[in-house]
């Protein structure tokens, strides 16, 4: 099941959308979905720790750092902890850092790009709140589909069972 999301496009054309990103695989795990648990924040990742420290089991954290390129919104550290704590995988709109670690996490990781500056801790961001990111819209509850191929999303949970295995 490495192309999950052509099959899902074909199948539920009507049913779900495209996150229009050109984004980079990062996590040892390259196939992830789960239920979206959405974060707006800028160049500060306080919340992402809070909230990869609870439990993530069937969820995903979407993270929309505004396209920010200039501090990493996840680390080792944070993906290591977020594995620890059943996450499927985290998008982030704006960069990561500690890649070559990343690679070693059994956790999906998708992010814009790469930077090796650490954010600032400010506490700041919002929690659970629909976001617009490259003019599609994320909302928490919805559920996320990730593989090489890209992001898709959909209000329901989708058969996967229509995917030749």
């Amino acid at each position: 099941m490495n192309d999950l999301l052509p099959d899902l496009c074909d199948h539920y054309e009507q049913d779900i959308h495209w996150l229009p990103l050109a984004m980079h695989d990062y996590g040892g795990r390259k196939v992830f979905y789960g239920e979206v648990v959405t974060l707006r924040c800028f160049e500060d990742n306080s919340l992402v720790r809070d909230i990869v420290s609870s439990p993530g089991k069937g969820k995903v954290l979407f993270i929309d750092g505004h396209g920010s390129s200039t501090k990493a919104l996840l680390g080792d550290q944070l993906a290591m902890l977020a594995h620890k704590n059943g996450w499927e995988g985290i998008v982030i709109n704006g960069a990561a850092r500690d890649i070559a670690t990343l690679a070693t996490i059994d956790i999906g990781v998708k992010a814009l790009g790469t930077c090796p500056i650490k954010t600032v801790k400010r506490q700041t961001g919002e929690q659970n709140v629909t976001l617009t990111v490259a003019h599609t819209l994320v909302y928490p509850g919805d559920m996320i589909y990730a593989d090489l191929n890209g992001v898709i999303f959909s209000k329901e949970p989708l058969d996967l069972s229509v995917v030749p295995s």
